[in-house]
């Protein structure tokens, strides 16, 4: 009974052993599946920043009236997931409102997300408990110039395996993001991109 035991606990610590948590480079390209990764999300947010930082038609809102501070005032509106998986889209508006920002281009003004917040500060900062002089009053809010949306779209394809292809079955993914930039007080659409990204994937007879 003793040596099972032993035995039983020498198999436990080499299963243990085989286990191990490590850091890595949050900017490699991951490429475990198919699916929608952390390389898809940077690759589809930093190539519609740089579009957009560089893109002539913001110089339509230019104003005189802006004085010496030209940067677009902005709202950043959300990204409708028509994939077939489950995508929080927020992941990319953030990273782009981020990059914006930091571009020195944009200002951004609290959205849906942030007016509760903000509203129940007021309303705290307005019941007397706050003095005067720093307590903050509702109408003061900065009215965003443009707003941002987007759709990120996808389609699936998959091809079983039969004796031609050896047993070897195929799979491809095609994401398509749209993003459009829109003069709120006009409603026009000043500006708009597309980015794609195809990803194929092949396993084998043994393949999982």
């Amino acid at each position: 009974m003793k040596v099972r035991l032993l035995a039983i606990a020498a198999v436990a610590s080499a299963v243990c052993a085989c286990s191990s948590v490590r850091y890595d480079d949050p900017d490699r390209v991951e490429t475990l599946t198919i699916d929608f990764g952390s390389t898809d999300l940077q690759t589809l947010a930093g190539s519609m920043t740089e579009s957009l930082a560089a893109a002539p038609q913001l110089a339509y809102l230019e104003n005189p009236a802006k004085g010496n501070d030209k940067r677009i005032v902005a709202v950043m509106g959300g990204v409708e997931n028509r994939t077939s998986e489950h995508i929080d889209t927020q992941g990319i508006t953030d990273q782009i409102r981020t990059s914006l920002l930091n571009s020195g281009k944009f200002r951004f003004v609290a959205g849906n997300a942030g007016q509760g917040e903000i509203g129940e500060q007021v309303r705290f900062q307005q019941s007397g408990r706050v003095d005067p002089a720093w307590a903050r009053e509702f109408g003061k809010q900065f009215g965003a110039e443009v707003v941002l949306y987007g759709t990120l779209r996808s389609i699936d394809k998959a091809k079983g395996s039969t004796l031609e292809s050896g047993g070897t079955k195929y799979k491809d993914k095609y994401y398509q993001f749209v993003l459009n930039l829109v003069n709120i007080e006009t409603g026009e659409i000043i500006w708009s991109d597309i980015e794609e990204i195809r990803k194929s994937e092949k396993k084998g007879l043994f393949g999982r």
